[in-house]
């Protein structure tokens, strides 16, 4: 028994759901008491900060000038942990609602919290239902003035990069925001898909300048989603294969 798994599984996994049930739990009563969302975000970043203390991980922001103050945005990124979402909320200077799976909407604690922050669930294995969340979100961004976060590989990755979804593109380009590309690097490594043991790490976080939209149609997604897909490649010092730069 190695002392990662010790660490992990004696340490940081009671401490991540303590942390999780106590901010979730406080998320559903103020609920009660602000419909906005707002303080609920306040609370997430407060989460994902001790979240992130507990399991020993050290973030560096390259690029956070990048996101002007006041505006609304479409956010993405490469998607290759659970901690993906707490390396997220921290360190991006504006109020952003998730687009999250389906499945995370029954968990303990987490469920609640998602249900009650007005994070929407995407079914990806529903087309139809899945472009009626994209205009849902495109909706939400207008009346709410917030922005949207999602990872548009539609899951974690075990490897490299997979072809982005059009969703992200799909949404900013309704919603008339520019998208703000991410690369998280060295996120895998804390938790990778299929992992079982949390390990304490170093991550970057680059984040790249905001591509417009507002000049383009629904018929310029396919576009705009390999604009964003080599975007983020570069972000992460990732070089795709031919193969892998279209959906």
């Amino acid at each position: 028994m190695s002392w990662a798994f010790i660490r992990s599984t004696f340490l940081i996994v009671p401490l991540v759901f303590a942390i999780t049930a106590v901010s979730s739990t406080v998320g559903v009563i103020l609920s009660y008491f602000s419909a906005t969302g707002r303080t609920h975000h306040r609370i997430a970043k407060f989460w994902a900060r001790w979240i992130l203390r507990a399991s020993g991980v050290h973030v560096t922001v390259e690029g956070a000038q990048n996101v002007p103050p006041g505006g609304n945005y479409v956010f993405i990124a490469n998607h290759r942990s659970f901690y993906d979402i707490p390396l997220a909320l921290p360190f991006i200077n504006a109020q952003f609602r998730f687009l999250a799976k389906k499945s995370l909407f029954y968990w303990p604690f987490i469920g609640n919290y998602l249900r009650s922050a007005g994070h929407l669930p995407v079914h990806y294995d529903n087309p139809r239902e899945s472009l009626k969340t994209m205009s849902a979100a495109a909706r939400v961004i207008g009346e709410k003035e917030i922005s949207i976060l999602l990872f548009p590989e539609a899951g974690r990755t075990e490897g490299p990069m997979d072809p982005f979804k059009d969703g992200a593109a799909y949404i900013a380009i309704k919603a008339g925001v520019p998208v703000i590309p991410m690369g998280f690097i060295g996120a895998r490594e804390l938790l990778p898909l299929h992992g079982r043991v949390i390990r304490p790490g170093a991550v970057t976080i680059r984040i790249g300048a905001p591509i417009p939209t507002i000049d383009m149609t629904l018929a310029d997604r396919t576009r705009l989603t390999q604009m964003l897909f080599q975007r983020v490649c570069e972000l992460c010092d990732y070089n795709p294969p031919a193969e892998k730069r279209v959906a």
